[in-house]
């Protein structure tokens, strides 16, 4: 009799994963690199890994129904004549209308306008529907200067120079061919139906001393009314913060890897930046270094999901946050009762795949006149407020447990993290310990 013996377990890669795989089988039958929407995919150290600590006996917390937790923000007190007064520390990031139809732009101000904060333009120009249906709109300048006119400059509530995104610090803006409309071609003066890329880099200047120039001269065709932000992405925040605020930014905008993007190539999305989590801090203590925390006001982006997020992310210092991906979950993307138009299309309603490819069942990132007759921009709108309540409530619940009668009165005491690599980020200490990594070299 034979013996043989047991097989081995076949064990796949851990390097060359299934996706792997496909992508490198992908690129050798294409030539091409592959594009997609959305932010970083792959697990990053985020706000889930800190952890709130609540009161009780050496510290007093708050009755939920009977006192106060403030969640009111002023952004732009630094300079500007009107600064901008919102309810809520939650403000709408910059998205195009190119990328987005005119409903789901319209659906972004009904809802923003609802719930008392700001939304804001994103490449390509201000529509008539977003200004018209936006209380405070934030209208964003940037290298293409598409649709960038001195009038909606003016019309605006206030204006974020953007240098940087977090999917893609150091590289352009991408539509393709597919959504440039008719519209969208008179606004961007732009051929229809061409693919077009943004440039990484503004046309008029090379640096913080002409960035300096450039905020003057904003300030002065606006009157000095407006609020000026400033937008990078998550890379070096520290410096950039820094710099930021010496050209006379009102507000600084920091964007993490988790941020998302219309389009572009997925390894610019899943290896260049730093996590959302890991520019905070920097940032922070570049304004305090300066003596400028809380006198220019810090926005962080990338990945905020929650009233967990936002409690947790004024904790580490900032100001107010800003969301993307989710006020358009909010409004309806993505949603799994379109899953057999997105198996289609050759992805599944979650994947967060066919932003750039203009054919969204949703109606939201499409220029297809049938498809956004989907997207009912009044009850899109009533749906993102509702989302942007529920995530004050959440936080304010959790700003409550820690004896805090303001968003703004949490600090990083109230923190601790569940990981070595997000108390390093966070300078939190790591649970059940006092010990925050990197701290005074240990």
């Amino acid at each position: 009799m034979t013996y043989r013996n047991p097989p081995t377990t076949p064990r796949k890669s851990a390097t060359f994963d299934d996706y792997t795989l496909s992508e490198i089988r992908r690129a050798a039958a294409t030539g091409i690199y592959d594009i997609r929407g959305a932010g970083a995919k792959r697990k990053l150290p985020h706000f889930d890994d800190l952890l709130v600590l609540g009161a009780s006996i050496s510290r007093y917390p708050l009755e939920g129904y009977r006192e106060r937790c403030d969640t009111s923000v002023v952004l732009g007190s630094r300079h500007a004549k009107k600064p901008i007064e919102l309810k809520i520390p939650i403000t709408i990031a910059g998205m195009s209308f190119g990328s987005l139809s005119g409903p789901a732009k319209e659906a972004l101000g009904r809802g923003a306008t609802l719930s008392g904060t700001s939304t804001t333009t994103g490449d390509g120009g201000m529509t008539e529907e977003e200004r018209g249906h936006s209380k405070t709109l934030v209208y964003q300048y940037l290298p293409s200067r598409y649709g960038m006119n001195p009038r909606d400059l003016r019309r605006a509530d206030a204006i974020e120079i953007v240098i940087g995104q977090g999917a893609k610090p150091g590289g352009g803006g991408m539509l393709l061919g597919q959504k440039i409309s008719d519209r969208v071609a008179e606004m961007r003066t732009l051929p229809k139906g061409i693919d077009q890329r943004s440039a990484s880099r503004h046309p008029d200047w090379t640096g913080p001393d002409d960035l300096e120039i450039k905020i003057l001269e904003l300030r002065e065709i606006t009157d000095w009314e407006k609020p000026i932000y400033v937008k990078v992405g998550g890379a070096r925040p520290y410096y950039d913060t820094a710099l930021a605020v010496k050209a006379g930014a009102d507000v600084v905008v920091i964007d993490g890897m988790q941020g998302g993007t219309a389009a572009t190539q997925e390894v610019f999305i899943e290896n260049v930046g730093q996590p959302t989590l890991a520019c905070i801090r920097p940032a922070v203590q570049a304004l305090q270094d300066l003596g400028m925390h809380r006198k220019v006001q810090l926005i962080i982006s990338g990945g905020i999901r929650n009233g967990a997020d936002v409690a947790k992310a004024l904790a580490l210092g900032v100001d107010a946050v800003s969301i993307g991906t989710a006020a358009l979950v909010a409004l309806g993307d993505n949603d799994p009762r379109w899953e057999a138009e997105f198996n289609e299309l050759g992805t599944t309603a979650g994947a967060y795949d066919d932003w750039h490819e203009g054919r969204d069942p949703a109606g939201i990132t499409t220029q297809d006149p049938e498809l956004m007759k989907r997207l009912d921009p009044i009850a899109a709108g009533r749906r993102l407020a509702n989302y942007l309540k529920v995530m004050t409530l959440e936080a304010q619940t959790i700003a409550r447990a820690c004896g805090k009668n303001s968003l703004h009165n949490l600090e990083p005491e109230d923190l601790v993290a569940l990981t070595i690599e997000a108390a390093a980020m966070a300078g939190v200490p790591l649970a059940g310990t006092n010990w925050i990594p990197g701290k005074n070299g240990f």
